[in-house]
């Protein structure tokens, strides 16, 4: 038996996959979260052998909860199933340890399928997003986008350089080169064409 935790924050979608992934036979769904922070704690309390978990939730992104489990509980294997056919969000999934990436659109077989597959050891990435998944790689470095993520919520440079423990001309720094980089006009144009790219 496959031991399953999910973690979606649409209560009406996770219901909807628990019930579909328990009528499948070898599977069984041993826990449910509806944010990050729960999921990473039940994923180290429960040891499942797959987290099945949504990219956008409250307090912990999926990719967040991927990274964390990679150093606190790598034998708990992640696929990440999303709304975002973006190729940006597939690399960062790849490169946070996630062992699958499936649309929601997909079929409920198809879910299955990838849980067994990557609980085997293998990889399940949806087709149509693995042939571009290398290309356009992010320009930015790791610091680049940390910071626009601060910049991306309103914050102010001062509070971007107590947030992440940095000057704060070296955070105008990391902006001027992302912005730079992105060919935008300023800080805020920049996070949101990194995000719709799916480098943040």
């Amino acid at each position: 038996m496959i031991r399953v935790l999910l973690a979606e924050d649409q209560a009406l979608v996770l219901g909807a996959l628990s019930a579909l992934l328990s009528l499948e036979g070898n599977l069984d769904v041993v826990g449910t979260a509806a944010d990050g922070e729960t999921a990473l704690r039940l994923a180290c309390e429960l040891r499942p052998d797959v987290l099945v978990t949504d990219i956008e939730m409250p307090r912990l992104s999926g990719l967040d909860v991927a990274e964390r489990l990679r150093g606190t509980c790598p034998e708990v294997r992640v696929v990440i199933v999303t709304t975002f056919a973006r190729a940006g969000y597939l690399r960062r999934a790849l490169e946070v340890g996630a062992r699958g990436y499936l649309l929601k659109d997909a079929p409920a077989a198809d879910l299955a399928d990838a849980i067994r597959r990557v609980q085997a050891g293998g990889r399940a990435v949806d087709p149509g997003l693995a042939a571009e998944a290398w290309q356009g790689r992010s320009p930015l470095t790791d610091r680049e986008r940390q910071v626009l993520r601060e910049a991306e919520t309103g914050a102010s440079t001062a509070d971007i350089a107590r947030t992440l423990r940095l000057s704060e001309g070296t955070v105008r720094n990391y902006l001027s080169e992302a912005i730079g980089k992105l060919g935008a006009g300023n800080r805020v144009e920049a996070a949101r064409q990194a995000r719709e790219q799916g480098w943040l």
